[in-house]
């Protein structure tokens, strides 16, 4: 994982997260981080141990770490691998052997409290100081209320908000306020408000209303969604092509209001970098600014079909979209309200997978 200033376009540092793929978790109330991963005696084979390793925020040393089973899921996207409860309290893990539960971690007290198990439902998304829930199969949501110790209490599902065989929501749903936003395959977009004590469900509505279905829009990208929750609004990663291409990467972000469901902008994307062997390339001290020079002309003329694979947008009130890209060993970085391009940002990492923009005064982890 690699923590970088977007204003300065610096890399400050990176945190090793063990084998596989993982994401941090931020809280609000303490300058740390949260971080679920996998070890292997011999690398990559041999005894393995799950714990969740706690960083000094400010400085990425390891202050601690909780055992968990050894059991917690590796995918592509993490996102929703983790979830922390929104009183900085429990944090749970997602596991999935295929059997799939819930680890729960005390954060405050650095235990393991208990393994909650999860059947036909997959995630993990915060949904109160004490609730988490999860996506299940029929297109329904499994709650799981917590005690003051970390232990289930009650587990309750919902009737299905959405078709899991005619349009299926994706599992990379994006948090405003007490809300969480999924978005279907087809551009459905449906908001659940945890607010209360029962969810409820907002009706559907499409990122494609007055579009011309000949000019084949469809989300895209391994990252898809953001939000800027002062504003409500939604970002969404774009692409031209026909059914079953949401994984493809994305050209443009479509900017919708959340309250009034209406498109208020459009941004073109440009590619945000370019690797040699893994290597990023750049080109002297100005290169943070590359659409005035050469390296600016090179990405824009050879990464005109890369695509856009992962957005973020950070949280303040100056907002910035971060973009990434398989290969690109770089962010581009615009001014989320504008959509003009301000920079390209080394990551880091060659191949970038995820973006976070966290809420605790750090500026963004990739």
């Amino acid at each position: 994982i690699a923590l970088v200033d977007l204003d300065r376009g610096e890399m400050l540092g990176m945190i090793n997260g063990g084998w596989g793929i993982t994401t941090g978790v931020f809280p609000r109330s303490r300058p740390e981080v949260y971080l679920p991963e996998t070890h292997y005696s011999r690398g990559s084979r041999g005894v393995r141990t799950d714990v969740v390793t706690f960083y000094d925020a400010r400085t990425l040393a390891p202050t601690g770490e909780v055992v968990l089973p050894p059991k917690r899921a590796n995918n592509v996207l993490p996102s929703a691998n983790t979830a922390l409860s929104d009183d900085d309290r429990f944090l749970a893990i997602f596991n999935m052997t295929p059997a799939t539960s819930l680890s729960i971690v005390d954060v405050e007290h650095r235990r393991f409290t208990s393994e909650i198990s999860t059947p036909g439902c997959a995630l993990a998304f915060a949904a109160g100081s004490r609730r988490f829930a999860t996506l299940c199969g029929d297109g329904a949501l499994l709650l799981i209320t917590l005690d003051d110790a970390g232990h289930p209490t009650s587990k309750r599902r919902t009737a299905p908000f959405f078709d899991p065989i005619a349009d299926p929501v994706t599992e990379k749903a994006v948090r405003w306020r007490d809300s969480w936003v999924f978005v279907s395959f087809g551009g459905e977009v449906y908001r659940v408000d945890f607010s209360g004590e029962e969810p409820t469900f907002e009706a559907p509505w499409s990122l494609l209303d007055g579009v011309d279905p000949e000019e084949s829009w469809q989300i895209g990208g391994m990252q898809h969604l953001a939000i800027h929750e002062p504003t409500g609004r939604l970002y969404s990663l774009m692409h031209r092509g026909g059914a079953d291409t949401h994984k493809q990467a994305g050209t443009e972000v479509w900017i919708h209001d959340l309250a009034s469901h209406e498109r208020v902008q459009r941004i073109d994307l440009r590619g945000p970098g370019l690797t040699v062997m893994g290597v990023p390339l750049a080109f002297g001290e100005d290169w943070l600014w590359p659409f005035d020079g050469l390296y600016g002309w090179l990405v824009d003329t050879l990464t005109t079909y890369v695509g856009v694979g992962e957005i973020a947008v950070t949280p303040d009130d100056r907002p910035l979209l971060v973009t990434a890209a398989d290969y690109s060993g770089s962010l581009g970085v615009y001014d989320a309200l504008s959509g003009e391009l301000l920079r390209r940002v080394i990551s880091g990492n060659f191949a970038t997978v995820a973006l976070q923009a966290p809420w605790n005064g750090m500026r963004a982890e990739e």
